[in-house]
């Protein structure tokens, strides 16, 4: 590559895709970062867990401890996420940054994949968890070969 082709890049990065694809890697982290703290956090608020398609509070209980579980897991692919973010953006390791996030992206699509196989139902809340990642992954991957 020649200097004058490497100052529109970031490291061999196309970098209007790099942006482009760290803007959906931070919506989708602070989709993750919402939806841990429905789980985790709110599970107890009748409005939280009828989101959740809980009927009543029996239900709601029963589930608490694999809802508080499961939110965990979405907070650590949110920090995945974020701490891919930081790497690339700073520059201390791109390509390191670019690794972490693109695994934490590709486990949140996945993630929806598995909710809407295992219940049909739940597709609004599947494209609200897996729409910013799988858009994250494709402009990072872009960024790669473009």
């Amino acid at each position: 590559m020649t200097p004058a082709a490497a100052r529109g890049t970031l490291t061999g990065m196309n970098a209007t895709f790099a942006v482009v694809g760290s803007i959906f890697v931070l919506l989708a982290a602070l989709i993750h970062l919402w939806i841990f703290a429905l789980e985790s956090v709110l599970w107890s608020r009748p409005s939280t867990w009828k989101q959740f398609g809980v009927r009543d509070e029996r239900d709601a209980e029963v589930l608490r401890p694999m809802a508080y579980n499961q939110g965990f897991y979405n907070v650590f692919l949110a920090l995945g996420a974020g701490l891919g973010l930081v790497l690339l953006g700073t520059g201390f390791s791109r390509e390191g940054g670019i690794a972490i996030a693109m695994f934490a992206l590709a486990s949140m699509v996945l993630a929806a994949v598995v909710l809407i196989t295992s219940n049909p139902k739940m597709l609004r809340a599947a494209v609200i968890q897996g729409a910013a990642p799988l858009l994250g992954l494709i402009f990072l991957l872009l960024s790669l070969v473009a």
